[in-house]
């Protein structure tokens, strides 16, 4: 099986068909993914100028829709490669339970559904990587009460995604659900009693028993 850089020399290869180089910009999506695969391919296209269903897209667009993800990747191995020095760091003194924050780091398959969007159409607007930087910065900054993306408290607890986490709160502006360290008790909680369609209640108003539950795994 192709690997992410081997599948982006495809693309980029002029002497292969355009129907095949986009087909190898979609294969690059199994490989990373932030939002998942068909949002993040949603959100490429969008940006790039192509029709979803075009199977000729002009070559430039293609390296335009690569470049950016590619950019966020980077970023993204940059992240996985301190992550992983800290933790050999810590199992070395003895330090060998991860954080809640490290166990939603071990369930992003390696940049697929880092923050996968409910709806494949509904997803942030900016870079992959503008995205990515501000999701990394929440990350190293401690919870907060607000989407780390869009920095807007709009949200609601969906219990039925299709997908892990298969339940969490849902950014209404930008449309991510957001990983649940990155928030503080009272956005959690808050979260919680607002499902869709209700309005929201003021993170203030929340209580501490609405504490979610969290599992931790050992690496």
């Amino acid at each position: 099986m192709a690997g992410f850089r081997a599948l982006a020399r495809d693309v980029r290869n002029p002497r292969r068909h355009i129907t095949a180089r986009r087909t190898s910009l979609r294969k690059c999506l199994e490989r990373f993914a932030p939002y998942g695969h068909r949002a993040t391919w949603h959100h490429l296209c969008s940006r790039a100028g192509i029709a979803l269903e075009d199977r000729h897209p002009e070559p430039a667009r293609l390296i335009t829709a690569l470049e950016e993800l590619e950019e966020a990747r980077t970023l993204w191995l940059g992240y996985e490669a301190q992550f992983a020095a800290r933790r050999r760091q810590e199992k070395l003194h003895g330090i060998r339970q991860p954080n809640a924050l490290d166990d939603w780091h071990l369930r992003t398959r390696r940049g697929c559904d880092i923050m996968p969007c409910e709806s494949p159409s509904a997803h942030p607007e900016d870079r992959l990587a503008e995205v990515l930087a501000r999701l990394i910065l929440a990350m190293e900054s401690g919870p907060a009460s607000a989407c780390p993306v869009c920095a807007q408290n709009r949200l609601a607890w969906h219990d039925d995604l299709d997908r892990h986490p298969w339940e969490g709160p849902v950014c209404g502006n930008c449309g991510i659900v957001v990983p649940v360290p990155v928030l503080t008790t009272e956005a959690l909680a808050a979260a919680r009693h607002t499902r869709p369609g209700h309005p929201a209640r003021p993170a203030s108003h929340a209580t501490p028993s609405a504490r979610p539950r969290r599992r931790y795994a050992t690496v």
